[in-house]
């Protein structure tokens, strides 16, 4: 009997979320999974929010991506941010729960296949020096590893710095969140040679505004890329 099958008989994989017991590691309880709100069908191509329609229509855009001009090409998400969704990403983000940044990654690395293009490079969204210091590790880094080695891209987790501490996002208007991350984010001194003529695939946790990416994907068409894709584990979608 091989190693992994002695340690599945004296440690039974477990749902990621409520810990009853299912097949395989990794994986989710049937009602977890029907509580998961997965992406899928057609969605806007800016953003990767779920829209009604036929799957193969051709770069359509959600209302938000028609009236707010996105500085990257084309985004995708994994998860809704909802229900366990919801609660997948706060694990991952506050409760040091790092086991699940590889399924996450997994989802997020099948939503952007239609995205990728080799020689990619593939970077996080980074926190504010003290924020690290407080959570001791960057949730968008740890993810965007994994989804470089998956697609056999470059990673630079430190491609992008944020000088200044933006705090939190939330509670503030749509307005409120893109003048508060203004210029919030900015290209590593050293890192100016891996980013110019480079196609850019830019990695955080959640999208809401969208406020946050376009300072990341800003910052680093200006050093030169000659495009920004972003990629996030979640997408808050506006309630009706």
């Amino acid at each position: 009997m091989g190693l992994q099958a002695l340690l599945h008989i004296a440690y039974p994989p477990q749902c990621m979320t409520c810990g009853l017991r299912v097949t395989s590691d990794f994986g989710l309880c049937g009602d977890c999974w029907r509580n998961t709100p997965f992406i899928s069908g057609l969605v806007c191509h800016h953003c990767g929010l779920p829209l009604p329609g036929e799957e193969d229509a051709a770069d359509v855009l959600c209302d938000d991506c028609l009236t707010i001009a996105r500085p990257w090409r084309a985004g995708r998400a994994a998860l809704l941010y909802d229900e366990n969704g919801r609660n997948l990403v706060l694990a991952l983000k506050h409760a040091d729960r790092l086991d699940l940044a590889q399924p996450a990654a997994e989802w997020m690395f099948k939503a952007a296949q239609p995205l990728l293009v080799p020689d990619m490079l593939v970077a996080p969204v980074p926190l504010h020096w003290w924020r690290l210091v407080q959570r001791r590790y960057n949730q968008a880094a740890v993810l965007s590893a994994r989804i470089a080695r998956m697609g056999g891209l470059s990673h630079c987790p430190d491609l992008l710095q944020r000088p200044r501490n933006t705090g939190s996002q939330e509670g503030r208007s749509r307005e409120g969140r893109f003048d508060n991350m203004a210029g919030a984010l900015i290209l590593h001194p050293r890192r100016a040679a891996r980013v110019t003529g480079r196609h850019i695939l830019l990695v955080d946790d959640v999208m809401t505004s969208g406020a946050t990416l376009a300072a990341g994907a800003e910052a680093c068409l200006a050093a030169g890329a000659s495009a920004v894709t972003v990629l996030v584990m979640a997408r808050v979608a506006k309630q009706a």
